[in-house]
């Protein structure tokens, strides 16, 4: 704090010399002058002295025989006189102050937090219909109101809450996490298991239900698997009733997968030509202005660059200084070779594989072909497989029914 008052009043850093430097000092301290960081260097002094009291040191310099010379000035009375000259620095300090003063008195950021279900495009759709953007003034939002219909608006928001921190907008909600009940038809139990394809069954392991094949049957699509229908017999062998259950079963089915697909003989291919054309934008929150101009190439791509100074960063405001460069290229055409088809080709089987691999498909053998055929060049796959299969379908309960009628069911 001593600091600080000296710097205000302002203060001297001066040489003493002479016929008698030590009885300088001591009239100082008796005419209570201050003196501080004094440095002895052979018969010169260095010392610190406050402006008021360097008035009052002629008569004592005249007393003692000494000579007071100023090597340096500090202080606020020594810096104003310097910055009033430069009227171009006190007009940009004007203007920063005035600039600052104007920014925080708007909303320069609105951040969103909690929300899962609510898309941030769809919550801005939300605050332009209820006039809140970026760059309003803060005394034109009014929060309670925003709190109550953002919970009018979003009825699986369960609590919302709004603040102003600095010129950023907070916005903060909770939504219902509760699981969605969907109405579900009730269905009675009673499902048998079907095959999705033709093969040969490798094993069965039921947990439920009949088995209606065994390890080396040779089944058709569609055919049933395990029933869902279990009888229940009496003493003397004979059926007494039926118990309807779920089939649930672990069926390993052998049979053949196809897989094709194509690749066109020409493709195109991105050339640049080397030539590109800059051009500078400024962007203030939603507004955007640049230069205007005309289509800068016959077929182009644009990259944009965006960056913000660190003070508007600070701040929370949303200025933004950008480049957008449009680079020329060509078109060329080419036409893939065998090597080049093939590499791309056997990509397409390895992911094909990859996927089969995810759902627990067995590859036992495969035959795969590739070759042209007209403009494009083809691959054509088959693949012996093992794979565990079963598809759950409704088994026709009407009376006298000698047969079931497949239904799929989930």
């Amino acid at each position: 704090m001593i600091e600080f008052l000296k710097y205000i009043r302002g203060y001297l850093r001066i040489r003493v010399w002479g016929f008698s430097p030590e009885r300088f000092m001591n009239l100082c301290s008796n005419k209570d002058i201050l003196l501080w960081d004094i440095v002895r260097d052979g018969e010169v002094y260095y010392m610190n002295i406050t402006l008021k009291g360097f008035y009052r040191l002629r008569p004592i310099a005249k007393k003692t025989g000494t000579r007071v010379a100023i090597l340096q000035r500090y202080g606020l009375p020594f810096f104003l006189p310097r910055l009033l000259r430069r009227k171009v620095f006190l007009a940009g300090l004007f203007l920063t102050v005035a600039f600052w003063i104007w920014s925080s008195t708007h909303i320069w950021d609105i951040e969103l937090e909690g929300n899962y279900q609510i898309t941030q495009d769809v919550f801005n759709d939300f605050l332009r219909e209820n006039q809140v953007s970026e760059g309003m003034r803060k005394e034109l939002l009014d929060i309670e109101t925003l709190e109550k219909e953002i919970r009018r608006q979003f009825p699986q928001v369960t609590w919302a809450s709004a603040k102003l921190e600095g010129t950023r907008l907070r916005i903060s909600i909770k939504e219902n996490d509760a699981p969605i009940i969907t109405d579900t038809r009730e269905r009675p139990a009673g499902a048998d298991l079907t095959s999705q394809y033709a093969g040969t069954v490798v094993s069965v392991m039921v947990r439920s239900g009949v088995p209606a094949v065994a390890a080396g049957d040779v089944v058709e699509a569609g055919t049933v698997l395990v029933e869902g229908r279990v009888p229940v017999y009496n003493d003397d062998s004979t059926v007494r009733e039926y118990i309807y259950v779920d089939a649930d079963a672990d069926v390993v089915l052998e049979h053949t997968l196809q897989f094709t697909d194509s690749l066109p003989l020409d493709y195109i291919e991105k050339e640049y030509t080397g030539r590109e054309e800059q051009r500078y934008y400024l962007r203030v929150g939603e507004k955007e202005w640049k230069l205007p101009e005309d289509r800068p190439f016959l077929v182009y791509d644009s990259v944009i660059r965006e960056s913000r100074t660190l003070l508007f960063q600070k701040l929370s405001i949303p200025v933004f200084l950008g480049s957008c460069t449009h680079r020329e290229y060509q078109n060329v055409e080419y036409e893939y070779t065998l090597d080049e088809a093939k590499i791309l080709l056997n990509q397409k089987i390895s992911e094909y594989i990859e996927s089969l691999e995810e759902k627990g498909v067995q590859i036992i053998e495969k035959d795969v072909k590739i070759d042209r055929n007209g403009d494009s060049w083809v691959v054509i796959g088959e693949f012996l497989v093992q794979e565990p299969v079963g598809v759950r379908t409704a088994i026709d309960r009407t009376e006298g029914a000698e047969t079931e009628q497949p239904e799929q069911t989930q």
